[in-house]
């Protein structure tokens, strides 16, 4: 499993690169100003942050007795980011309709948006850091499934 280091490291650049693509992008599709999303993606981004730390590792516990391994198959990713996502969306929505004083169904149709964005970026990005820091047994499980040795 990972250590609790790099799932910081995890955690921040997953959200850095996020916030410098969804705020221009959110302004402009929902015509708030900047500042306004950039609060808002902000907050957001500290929570989903803290959640990323938790929900990956308790994610991680459940696969790995489930499978007894950490590596994740394309369908498994997929479900991953949407129970991440949909796990925002409940906590989030609340925050979104007091900060801009819309409705909830508005705050909705924004954070389900978010929350779209966020489950092809999730799943892009993750797919992307487990290439660059893959975990020492993905690399046993590999040449196993290929024939090589142990």
């Amino acid at each position: 499993m990972r250590t609790l280091a790099d799932r910081i490291r995890h955690a921040i650049s997953f959200e850095v690169l996020a916030l410098l693509l969804i705020v221009p992008l959110a302004s402009f599709v929902f015509h708030q100003p900047m500042h306004d999303i950039g609060v808002i993606s902000v907050v957001s981004a500290t929570i989903a942050m803290l959640w990323n730390v938790v929900y990956n590792f308790l994610f991680d516990l459940w696969l790995k007795r489930k499978s007894g391994s950490t590596l994740k198959s394309r369908g498994m990713r997929v479900l991953h980011a949407m129970l991440f996502e949909g796990g925002l969306l409940v906590a989030l929505m609340p925050f979104i309709a007091w900060y801009l004083q819309i409705s909830l169904a508005q705050a909705f149709v924004m954070d389900v948006s978010f929350a779209l964005f966020y489950m092809g970026y999730a799943y892009a990005f993750n797919w992307g850091y487990d290439w660059l820091f893959p975990l020492p047994e993905w690399k046993q499980a590999a040449a196993q499934d290929a024939g090589g040795a142990p």
